[in-house]
């Protein structure tokens, strides 16, 4: 993007496109797993405050943690196809704004989280950490797309503390499964910019699986199934969300084809089509409940 164009683009948008707002997908992508575990904890009727603080909470975290993300990553983004055009990377915003930024979304957030019982911001502080480190473990480490799913699966925990003031057993097998499909839709994104990534130095799944990327996509995929059907078990939920589980496992294979010739732009298709996922258990656990 040449530099005549960045001048006529207003400040706002800058900082519109740093935090994703353009790109919901990110948050709805954190929001469905807080959301089963919000209605499982309330059997279907969650307190609408706690849900709004939820709701407003994941959109702050999902911003902040896209702004840590592009200052990890404004040395890189410059050099990879797909991020080339991000704020701090052609220096529509400097990284001490990206900073300022970064702390009134965390702050905010905070002052939400403040408003619930003690036990949801006890685990809340554990939140802040796992958004700041996710960033800089792409140095380091082949997989920070495990370290991403306990970040996005933490609201799970979170979910319940809040509405029932406890974290069961439940909570953390449901932990468990979210950080199944991050890791099964955060591999998909990663082997869109596996080229790049390799050239750069960028760590990941994608990388780490090489040939086997498949293989272990779909290894995730089948222990997500498993996990959901002990959740489900475990839970007593019933037809709806069977129905539902019968949908994620015919988006999985539909993945599974998407991703089978490695193209990018399929493999972020793959990548997008998780939201439907994530809805359609959403749909199924709501729906059981509500039907009862």
């Amino acid at each position: 993007m040449q530099k005549s164009e960045l001048t006529h683009r207003p400040v706002w948008s800058a900082y519109w496109r740093l935090m994703r707002l353009h790109r919901p997908i990110g948050t709805l992508l954190l929001l469905w797993p807080a959301l089963w575990a919000l209605w499982i904890a309330a059997a279907g009727v969650p307190d609408r405050f706690v849900l709004a603080v939820f709701v407003g909470g994941t959109l702050l975290m999902r911003s902040a943690g896209c702004v840590i993300n592009d200052y990890a990553d404004r040395h890189f983004d410059g050099r990879v196809h797909r991020t080339r055009d991000r704020p701090l990377a052609t220096g529509e915003i400097s990284p001490a704004a990206a900073l300022r930024l970064f702390g009134a979304l965390v702050v905010a957030a905070g002052a939400l989280v403040l408003t619930l019982n003690w036990l949801t911001v006890a685990l809340a502080l554990v939140a802040v950490p796992l958004a700041i480190i996710y960033p800089f473990l792409k140095r380091c480490t082949h997989l920070p797309q495990v370290w991403l799913g306990v970040a996005f699966a933490w609201a799970v925990p979170m979910a319940f503390a809040a509405q029932s003031g406890t974290v069961p057993p439940l909570a953390w097998l449901m932990l468990s499964a979210v950080v199944l499909w991050v890791l099964v839709y955060d591999t998909q994104y990663a082997m869109v910019d596996r080229a790049d990534d390799r050239k750069i130095g960028i760590k990941s799944t994608a990388i780490l699986f090489a040939d086997y990327d498949r293989l272990a996509i779909g290894v995730c995929q089948l222990l997500l199934l498993a996990d959901l059907v002990v959740i489900g078990r475990l839970a007593h939920l019933a037809g709806a969300f069977w129905l539902a589980l019968l949908v994620a496992t015919g988006l999985g294979i539909f993945q599974q084809w998407l991703i089978r010739r490695r193209e990018p732009a399929a493999c972020f298709k793959a990548f997008m089509s998780n939201n439907w996922l994530g809805g359609a258990l959403f749909v199924g656990i709501a729906a059981h409940y509500g039907a009862g």
